[in-house]
């Protein structure tokens, strides 16, 4: 299996970059609170990642038309959006809205576009 459709590979991509943009987000304020929520949203962004494209191709499958672009797309911003709002707050991340935006804005950018690539081979 190659490395690049290898999932846990894709995980600690997701894990290492998302984790380093929420350090970013916080980065003005003291700390730990940079390094939680880096370390917060590295795991929440390894478990999305595990099972969003799983959720993807399984509500394409069980729709049609248009749905089949926009009732993924809708999950992996409801999945990820709850996720991310439950465990940030949990921890306090001071700079919530700032860490949230990349990691929501990617997850529901791929599921559109997955879903996309979805129809062009159905």
């Amino acid at each position: 299996m190659s490395l690049l459709r290898d999932k846990s590979v894709h995980a600690a991509g997701g894990f290492l970059l998302m984790g380093v943009w929420a350090a970013y987000a916080n980065r003005g304020f003291p700390m730990p609170a940079p390094i939680i929520a880096a370390g917060v949203q590295g795991l929440i962004t390894m478990m999305i990642t595990l099972f969003l494209k799983q959720v993807i191709e399984g509500i394409f499958h069980q729709t049609n038309g248009a749905l089949r672009i926009i009732l993924p797309t809708l999950a992996a911003f409801a999945i990820s959006l709850t996720l991310l709002t439950l465990f940030h707050g949990l921890v306090g991340t001071p700079a919530f809205l700032a860490t949230i935006s990349v990691p929501l804005s990617v997850s529901t950018s791929y599921a559109f576009f997955y879903s996309l690539a979805l129809r062009t081979h159905v």
